[in-house]
Parts: C-alpha cells; structure tokens; sequence
C-alpha cells in the first residue's frame, strides 16, 4: 500500500518526540498500519538539536504544512488556542486529517473542529491530549463503549500531584515545592494552569464528553486550584485517614453533568489516593465492568509521543474507511442512550459531597456551639470534630468533617462562620470524596 505521508507541526517536546519514535520504530509502526508512515514535512520555527533531520522537508511555516497536497496527516504539536485552530481548521479545509495533542484545542474549539472535520469526512485524533501516554480516550471510547458510565475520577496534571506528594511526604509548603517542581521543569515559570486546575479542567471536559455524549463544555467545569493548600491541612487529612489529591470528577446524576476540578480528601486506602509524584492516574465506573483504573506517565516526550502515534495508526488503517463508519470523534453520534437531548452540566452550586472545615476561632465560651449551629441551620451535619489547644493571641484552631451535603449550604454556612466576630480570617474548605458514593 501507498505510505501515509506525515506533517508534523511544532517541534518542541512532544513534537521531537513524535518524530524520534516514527524514525526509531519506522519499520515496526509500518507492520502494525500495514504500510509506511513517513515524515514528509516539519513545521518548526527553529530546528531540535534532538532530531536527526537530515533529508527532512523543513519549514518555518506551519500553515506550508497544512496546504502541502503531499501531506495526508497534519500533525499538530504546537500547543495554545489561536494559531492552532488556525492550522487546524486549514488542514481539515484542505482535506487533511488531523492528529493533536492539544488538549485546550479540543476542550474549547472541539465542537467546532469536528464540525468542520465532519462536512470534509477527515479524522481527528487526540489521545495524547488527555494524559500523556495513558490510553485512556481510547478504553474510554471504544474498551468501555457497551457500559453506561457512572462516574469518573482522576489526578490528570502531573506537576499538581507532584506538589501534594512532596507536601505530604516532606512536609513542606506549597512554595518551597513549586520552586523545585520549576526547577526540575515540571512546572512552568508561569505555573497557573497547573496549580489552578485550567489545565486538568481542559482534560476532564474531554473525558466527561466521551462518557457521556454531551458537547464540549469547558466554560461550565469549575475549577479550583492548590496553591491555598496548607502543610497543616495536609497533615490533618492524614490524621484523618485522608490523603489529599487535586482530582477532575465527573458524574451522572438525576440532575444533570458534575463537571470539576478541585482538591479532594481521598480515603487513603483508595488507589488513586496512593498515585504519587508527576504520575497520573483515571478511574472510571461502568455500570457494566465495574471500576476501571489508567495509570502511567502522564506527560513528557515520549509517553505523549507513544499516543500521537498510537493515533496515527488509527488513520492510517481508517482512512479508507467511509466516514460514517468511522467511530465517532466523541463516541456518541450526536444524541444520548435514550435518544433525549443532552444532560446539562450542572452548576457547582448543586453537587452534593463531604466536606472538610478548617478554621481559627477565638477560645471562648459559645464560639463552638455557634459554630455547629451555623452548619444546623444549614442541614450539615458534622461527622467529626478536632478541636485543638489555643495558639497565640488565644485562637483555637478547630477542624470539622461533615456528612454529604449540597454546595450551595456549605456556601452559606461559611459565609456566617466568617463573618462571625470570634473567627479569624477565612474557612479553609476541602471536598471529601469516596467516590463509592457517587455509584
């Protein structure tokens, strides 16, 4: 058969990545599609001094790649929002069908993307944007296709994980571990989509959409970061039998879509409770297969590689196949089970979990049984209660577990507790998860 001619755009990490290991394993990658796949053109603004790209067609400008009409897959690797869709939107236009990594693209411009790439019967693969080198779009779109999906879960930005896990094993501040994960290169000079959750939310749309067929809706996930996470709330989880984890949860419920990124308390008996440094991890519950559990590497050069070319593959063997029967670029074609329209995401406002309390009360008489009675007046009821000794200038630290309750009671309830005259500052407020709960 006729090689598949490739165009990879972006040669930084990934890209060079994608590029060694189509050289390195040329020969095996052509058994598995059943016909070459060749590097026909690079798009880079500057050359890789990790690749070997003697007789390698070479361009400055990506959108060369998009037009060439030697090309029958464009490769994009150049990660952000407006040039990529850009180049995209052009490769679909011209008949190309597209492999990415970019997991922002998808999560914002999806639906638009695989509108276009749908009119023009091209393919879209994006493995590699959700988790690195762990397959799971594709155990989750085609492994689990015959179960209706109850929930998933997951610890999907591996620079997030690596903080909590050198918090929790060293004992050290959110600062001091963010310095060093910047200067391992784990976190960027700029770490706000990492510590924030931008980044895990962008995954957790995707995944959220492939369980369970509904549009691309980032605007809707909410998404909370790490950065006021404490050594002391950490060792209080752990005295707790908790391990805390920045998780992506999402669930079906009667109401509607959960769809968010916070940290989470996570029974440490949990596996993904027990997922460390800058390892990811996605569990996933079927109502047929029961829970499911992708680990590995969620990140890096050639893990992320190790999907991208898993995806060309896919077109490779697909592209001539009448795009009909093509699996769909989110599972579903268009419409739910049951025929109905869409489940909507619900607001953050409406899901119900356990939370975990943490604050600074002045040691006097009442303040403890105001407290517990702001959270009654509310329906929360506390599950336990730690009320440690005074610290200087007599303020108590008090830390409270409670039973499941909705969000927005919880909202309110710490709306009094701050405006309370004996409390100092702000709640410290964390979600408790067990997950089983959301069966």
């Amino acid at each position: 058969m006729e090689p598949v001619k490739v165009g990879i755009c972006g040669l930084g990490t990934v890209g060079s990545g994608t590029f060694n290991v189509l050289m390195r394993n040329a020969d095996e990658i052509a058994r598995r599609a059943g016909r070459p796949l060749v590097v026909e053109q690079v798009g880079a603004r500057r050359d890789n001094p990790d690749c070997d790209l003697t007789g390698i067609n070479i361009t400055r400008d990506v959108f060369e790649v998009a037009r060439n009409p030697e090309i029958d897959v464009v490769v994009e690797l150049i990660g952000g929002y407006d040039v990529a869709r850009q180049l995209v939107l052009e490769a679909i236009d011209n008949g190309k069908h597209v492999v990415t990594a970019n997991k922002a693209l998808i999560a914002v411009h999806g639906n638009e993307i695989f509108q276009a790439a749908a009119e023009k019967g091209v393919i879209v693969a994006f493995e590699a944007a959700v988790a690195g080198g762990i397959p799971v779009i594709k155990s989750l779109r085609e492994g689990l296709g015959g179960n209706k999906i109850q929930w998933l879960a997951g610890i999907i930005n591996g620079t997030g994980n690596f903080i909590l896990t050198h918090m929790s094993e060293d004992g050290r501040d959110f600062d001091d571990v963010l310095a060093e994960a910047q200067a391992l290169g784990y976190a960027e000079a700029d770490p706000t989509f990492d510590v924030e959750g931008i980044d895990a939310a962008h995954k957790l749309t995707i995944l959220a959409s492939i369980a369970y067929g509904v549009p691309l809706q980032f605007e809707k996930a909410y998404t909370e970061g790490i950065s006021q996470i404490t050594s002391e709330d950490i060792e209080q989880a752990d005295n707790l039998g908790y391990t805390i984890k920045h998780l992506g949860i999402s669930c079906r419920t009667e109401e509607g879509i959960e769809l968010r990124v916070h940290p989470t308390l996570l029974p440490k008996q949990r596996l993904l409770a027990n997922v460390h440094g800058v390892k990811n991890a996605i569990e996933i519950m079927g109502d047929a297969v029961g829970p499911t559990l992708y680990y590995g590497a969620g990140a890096g050069a050639e893990p992320t590689a190790s999907a991208v070319v898993a995806d060309l593959l896919d077109v490779a063997r697909d592209m001539a196949t009448e795009h009909k029967y093509r699996t769909p670029y989110l599972a579903f074609s268009g419409i739910n089970e049951q025929g109905e329209a869409a489940p909507q995401v619900l607001p953050m406002e409406n899901i119900v979990t356990a939370y975990y309390l943490r604050l600074q009360a002045v040691d006097r008489p009442g303040v403890l049984a105001r407290v517990a009675s702001i959270l009654s007046e509310q329906g929360i009821s506390i599950e336990a209660l730690i009320q440690k000794e005074a610290t200087e200038g007599e303020l108590v630290p008090i830390i409270m577990m409670t039973h499941r309750t909705r969000e927005s009671s919880m909202n309110e309830a710490i709306r009094q507790l701050e405006a309370l005259a004996d409390v100092a500052g702000s709640v410290t407020r964390i979600r408790v998860e067990n997950l089983d709960d959301n069966a």
